[in-house]
């Protein structure tokens, strides 16, 4: 059974950082690719950062681009999400996905990913 635990959520002022992690468990991840998503009150879900695990192929929403970076440890089957520079409107919670390895077009897309972890909070407030 996939496990995805997200770790490092919590309450920061804006311009600051955090960093979140998750470690999966469960199955071979290789051809797999593993992603960032968020979800403000009231908002849908919304595609964040993602990483190829086997050639390591890197993507980010625009509006994140630049302050965020994704990237990935294969022997701990982890993919951690650098945030810089973070403003009120990266509020949300944030979820940890997998799937297997999607085709370009879709790998911004929540259903490219099967499993899903059970989120962390991310508030951003002065």
């Amino acid at each position: 059974q996939v496990q995805l635990v997200e770790s490092g959520g919590g309450l920061v002022q804006p311009g600051g950082s955090l960093s979140l992690s998750c470690a999966a468990s469960g199955r071979s991840f290789r051809n797999y690719q593993m992603g960032w998503f968020r979800q403000a009150p009231g908002k849908e879900r919304e595609f964040v950062a993602a990483i190829r695990l086997n050639e390591g192929g890197i993507y980010y929403a625009d509006s994140v681009k630049g302050r965020f970076a994704i990237s990935k440890d294969n022997a701990k089957n982890t993919v951690s999400l650098q945030m810089n520079n973070l403003k009120p409107e990266d509020t949300a919670v944030y979820y940890c996905a997998a799937g297997p390895r999607a085709i370009l077009s879709e790998i911004r897309t929540a259903r490219a990913y099967a499993h899903w972890g059970q989120g962390t909070q991310v508030t951003v407030s002065s």
